[in-house]
C-alpha cells in the first residue's frame, strides 16, 4: 500500500516535474517537498489540494489517503484500533443523518 508521499513522488516524476518546480507551486522550500514525499513530514491539506491539481490527481483520491493515513498514524498503537473506527463509522453517518434533518 502506498503512502500520500510514495503517490506525489511518482506522480511527479512521471510528469517529468522537477522538486523545486512543484515546491514553488505550493509556495513551500523543496527541502519540505522532499520530506514530505520521504514521509518524514506530513503535507497540510491545502497543500494536498494543491497537489492533487498540479500533478492531475483525483482529489477526493488522494485526500482520501491523506485523511485515511493521518488517522491510521494517530490509533495504530491502540490494541483498539479496529473497533475505533467502526465506531467511528457509525458516529458520522449519526451526524451526517441529523444533519440533513436540521
Amino acid at each position: 500500500m502506498e503512502t500520500v508521499g510514495q503517490i506525489i513522488r511518482a506522480k511527479r516524476e512521471s510528469l517529468g516535474l522537477l522538486l523545486r518546480q512543484v515546491a514553488s507551486y505550493l509556495d513551500i522550500d523543496q527541502a519540505i517537498l522532499s520530506k514530505i514525499e520521504r514521509n518524514e513530514r506530513k503535507p497540510s491539506k491545502d497543500n494536498i489540494i494543491k497537489l492533487a491539481e498540479i500533478l492531475k490527481l483525483d482529489k477526493e483520491d488522494l485526500l482520501v489517503q491523506f485523511m485515511s493515513e493521518k488517522i491510521a498514524y494517530e490509533i495504530a498503537d491502540e490494541d483498539c484500533a479496529s473497533k475505533v473506527l467502526k465506531v467511528a463509522e457509525q458516529k458520522i453517518n449519526y451526524i451526517k443523518s441529523n444533519l440533513v434533518k436540521s
